[in-house]
């Protein structure tokens, strides 16, 4: 049946770009857990303070222990985010490098393509007929303005003057009449040798 369904298409989704959504979603994990244990916190900080008032000391100071543990966790967890924050930044930079080395391959590529179709020999060729060119121009400039006079440049000038303001120059219109008919090779000899027997005759 063929490719029924086409091509499959190909995923844009590097193994880099999985892992910096992966670092991404547990960092905001840990942030959603500090947010969690803050909550916490605060709460049992509002009852040690109610178990004071109660006279439960020790179940007070229980009570704070452990919120004093969970604020060490946070503070771990701080630094747990922060370094995930730093890879993600670290990975994202590395993609955004390694798209100017892509880059600066493809046109590396390029450029050498350019240079093997034309080679800095072929490029001096051209220049040196360039150089050539201008060069020869330049003497026939010379050659012209030198051998003009001053009264023939200003005749220069006005006859272009002259053809400029005239604009498209005005051919002859084509005759109308018939041309006559030239006599064909023979004939036009007999007609020329005609008068001279005729003259010999008269002599004899």
């Amino acid at each position: 049946m063929g490719n029924l369904f086409g091509k499959k298409k190909q995923s844009r989704v590097t193994e880099q770009d999985k892992a910096v959504l992966q670092l991404k979603q547990q960092r905001d994990k840990l942030r959603l857990y500090q947010k969690k244990i803050g909550l916490q916190l605060e709460k049992e900080r509002l009852l040690a303070k109610q178990l004071l008032k109660n006279g439960r000391k020790d179940k007070a100071l229980l009570l704070l222990k452990k919120k004093r543990y969970q604020e060490q966790l946070l503070d771990k967890t701080d630094n747990q985010i922060s370094n995930l924050e730093r890879m993600v930044d670290d990975l994202e930079f590395a993609q955004i490098e390694k798209k100017v080395i892509d880059g600066l391959r493809v046109g590396n590529q390029c450029l050498k393509k350019m240079h093997e179709v034309m080679s800095i020999e072929e490029v001096e060729r051209i220049l040196d007929e360039t150089q050539d060119a201008v060069e020869y121009q330049r003497q026939i400039d010379e050659m012209l303005s030198g051998s003009l006079s001053q009264e023939d440049e200003e005749a220069v000038l006005a006859e272009l003057e002259a053809i400029t303001q005239q604009g498209d120059v005005q051919l002859p219109d084509v005759p109308s009449e018939e041309l006559p008919e030239v006599p064909e090779a023979g004939e036009e000899k007999a007609e020329r040798e005609r008068p001279r027997k005729k003259a010999e005759l008269l002599a004899v």
